[in-house]
């Protein structure tokens, strides 16, 4: 008799409430009652509130139970799950659950259904065809294709993925050494010398540091082939042999899977010296950053890619033009680049048919904080921010109404009752004073304190700066002491004038987006939520 396989997901939200511990039960239940079975860990689904979900391949289909503990393992034996018989943990083929109905799994097409680091079971679902047609592509085709797609940057800058790899592809390749060394007329023995550097680069921005976001995580632990594939084309594309992915040393689950993918990917002839049979080289490694925000910043993430403090550099020269170790370089975040394998692979209008406007494809949102289902939904832009809430989280996990949604990250605008009809789209969170990011939607009910949740934006800023510019270095620092004085103060009115005009500085005169976006959480909370600005003491009279 074959053995029975059953999927116990490894993502790191899984393991975090007891899923290697449920897959231990599993093994022992089995073993106790002579029964052969195969466990898988793979990926999550993205229904975070029924973790751990354990799959069992029937001849129904891929059966699912949860949320499973150990404490349930033998009942479920008892009842027969190994054939799909019923329990009351019983959920059947999760794809029919309503929180995946109408979405969109492009990217995340195989997180979940494969088993994360075997290159074999990823070319059965549909891998390594998008690298495989860019073999027979010329690099300008390759970047035609990601242009003709309209894929944006996933990352929260929203620029054109097409255009930056164009500038990549058509720049010249300097034979200097970095821009620092250059400038000090000294060397560095920690650097490659200038002539035995690759001539191009691709960098994956993989320092997930948003509060609320986790799809850059799920989907290298889920499908990290997708985003190893996802490299290559890029190398191919602009003549770069070498990549790096920069991850932030708090994802350690994520830094084992992606490493033991790459061996795999390198043993199976995808990595290395002749990528796919095709004469062609890249090479690709994992590097881990120290755990500072800033590093998400793309030119202080090659700073310290390069080994160096992780600070801003001046722009121009920009990235594509001078990168990493002065050679131009690709710098596109996780889900950017994991985005090109189905765009290579169906072809650029396949994926520009989903979305709207100039938001073109599909965008992995992730719902945390006070909500009922918190997980990972992919969906074409264009929904609203409505329906996100509650016909995929199902409204606040407290009962209580939701009152503000925090957009893309610890950075973005908070958003009243009054703008949850605005459609998920670049453009339109443009329009009213907020940003995509990320993706990431953190959610809070009627007894959040604006307040400070202000001063918290003000404060993460001071905390997490570099400090090479005075706006965000002493601006944070004076306005977490103004929204103090806020609250304090008879009478507020000359307290908001100067936090609105030390917002002002900030959002104009800082070096990055840390400082210049420190403004939208707390400009938003002002506007938005003026009542909570009020004193404490006439705050407490009103209540």
């Amino acid at each position: 008799m074959s053995a029975t396989t059953l999927y116990v997901p490894r993502d790191a939200a899984a393991v975090s409430v007891g899923a290697d511990r449920v897959a231990e039960a599993i093994r022992r239940e089995a073993a106790a009652r002579g029964a052969e079975v195969r466990i898988v860990r793979n990926g999550s689904r993205g229904l975070l509130w029924l973790e751990p979900l354990v799959e069992v391949v029937t001849a129904q289909g891929r059966i699912a139970y949860a949320p499973v503990t150990p404490a349930d393992v033998a009942a479920l034996f008892d009842a027969g799950w190994l054939h799909g018989d019923a329990h009351a943990l019983r959920l059947g083929d999760i794809t029919r659950h309503p929180y995946f109905a109408g979405q969109e799994r492009l990217t995340f097409a195989r997180v979940g259904v494969i088993d994360p680091v075997d290159p074999d079971d990823y070319a059965a679902h549909g891998g390594w065809k998008g690298l495989q047609r860019a073999l027979d592509m010329s690099p300008a085709e390759i970047v035609q294709a990601v242009t003709d797609s309209g894929l944006r940057g996933r990352g929260g800058a929203a620029f054109p993925a097409g255009i930056k790899w164009k500038t990549v592809l058509e720049a010249p390749v300097s034979r200097s050494t970095t821009p620092d060394a250059a400038a000090q007329g000294t060397s560095d023995s920690r650097f490659p010398t200038p002539d035995s550097r690759p001539s191009k680069y691709i960098v994956c921005n993989a320092d997930e540091g948003d509060s609320g976001t986790f799809s850059d995580r799920m989907l290298m632990e889920g499908d990290p082939f997708c985003l190893i594939e996802g490299m290559a084309i890029a190398g191919v594309a602009v003549g770069a042999t070498q990549g790096y992915i920069y991850l932030r040393s708090e994802y350690p689950h994520a830094w084992r899977v992606l490493n033991e993918a790459i061996a795999r990917a390198y043993a199976a002839g995808w990595l290395g010296a002749d990528i796919g049979g095709s004469g062609r080289r890249f090479d690709l490694e994992v590097r881990l950053g120290a755990g500072a925000y800033i590093c998400g910043e793309e030119t202080s993430l090659l700073e310290s890619l390069e080994g160096k403090r992780g600070m801003i550099r001046f722009k121009p020269p920009l990235p594509a033009i001078a990168g990493l170790f002065g050679r131009p370089t690709v710098i596109n975040n996780v889900i950017s680049l994991a985005s090109v394998p189905f765009i290579l692979a169906e072809g650029g209008a396949a994926y520009r048919d989903y979305g709207v406007g100039r938001s073109r494809g599909t965008l992995p949102l992730q719902l945390a904080g006070n909500i009922r289902h918190g997980g990972l939904v992919e969906k074409a832009f264009g929904l609203t921010l409505r329906e996100l809430l509650y016909d995929y989280g199902g409204g606040s996990a407290s009962g209580r109404p939701i009152r503000a949604v925090q957009v893309g990250g610890p950075l973005g605008a908070y958003l009243p009752e009054s703008r949850f009809d605005t459609p998920i789209d670049y453009e339109a969170f443009t329009a009213i004073g907020a940003m995509l990011g990320h993706g990431g939607i953190v959610v809070f009910d009627d007894s959040v304190d604006m307040r400070e949740q202000a001063r918290f934006a003000m404060e993460f800023c001071a905390i997490e700066s570099c400090g090479k510019c005075t706006p965000c270095r002493i601006g944070s620092t004076r306005g977490v002491e103004v929204i103090d004085r806020i609250a304090a103060a008879p009478d507020p009115a000359a307290q908001q004038v100067l936090l609105r005009d030390l917002c002002d500085t900030l959002l104009h005169g800082s070096l990055c987006a840390l400082g210049g976006l420190t403004p939208y959480p707390v400009l938003s909370a002002l506007d938005h939520f003026p009542e909570d600005f009020e004193p404490r003491k006439t705050r407490e009279a009103a209540a």
